[in-house]
């Protein structure tokens, strides 16, 4: 199926500490021109896929958001995720501790899942699926998925430093060149 197909970009192979932390894979899909960023290593697999704020809109516009609440949920530079442990031990990570780092040297931190719920439920707002979950342990072969949002303007680039533990082991990696979704699709 054309919609399935998948044009690979390069393969970045990102160090941390001298050792290879993840192997990075960009992909562009060419019905809609968005990014996909994979990237694997040390027992963690990982995916970004850029969500454009129309998308944004329209996932968050039933479920009683303010047109206020939607203006500013669409305004974050969002990534559809999905994490993965792939290791032989228990895994987690806290997406407090992720940055997403701006050409300028500047580290943003990402917004997290309780913070958005505090946000929504102090507006009346019971909505609590869409967004991935802050820190969890995966047992072996365990995954989750939500979106992780950092507040970037659109056309922002950074690099996206991660870090998370298999057993009592801390890893580090970096996904270069990453870039905010657009506001919409290039054919809308």
């Amino acid at each position: 199926m054309k919609a399935l197909r998948w044009v690979a970009g390069a393969l970045l192979v990102v160090m941390a500490g001298g050792a290879p932390a993840l192997e990075v894979v960009r992909e562009r899909n060419p019905d809609t021109g968005l990014w996909i960023y994979k990237a694997e290593g040390e027992g963690f697999s990982i995916e970004f896929i850029q969500l454009h704020a129309r998308f944004i809109r329209a996932t968050y516009g039933s479920k009683g958001f303010t047109p206020e609440m939607l203006d500013q949920a669409a305004s974050f530079c969002t990534f559809g995720t999905i994490a993965r442990n792939l290791a032989d031990r228990p895994l987690s990570y806290r997406v407090a501790d992720w940055r997403a780092i701006t050409p300028d040297g500047a580290r943003h931190p990402l917004k997290t899942k309780t913070e958005w719920l505090k946000d929504w439920q102090a507006a009346g707002v019971p909505f609590n699926w869409s967004i991935l979950p802050d820190s969890p342990t995966f047992q072996v072969g365990d995954w989750a998925q939500g979106f992780t949002t950092v507040k970037l303007p659109r056309d922002s680039t950074f690099d996206l430093e991660i870090s998370w533990t298999v057993g009592d082991e801390q890893h580090v990696g970096v996904i270069e060149d990453m870039e905010c979704p657009p506001e919409r699709l290039s054919r809308d």
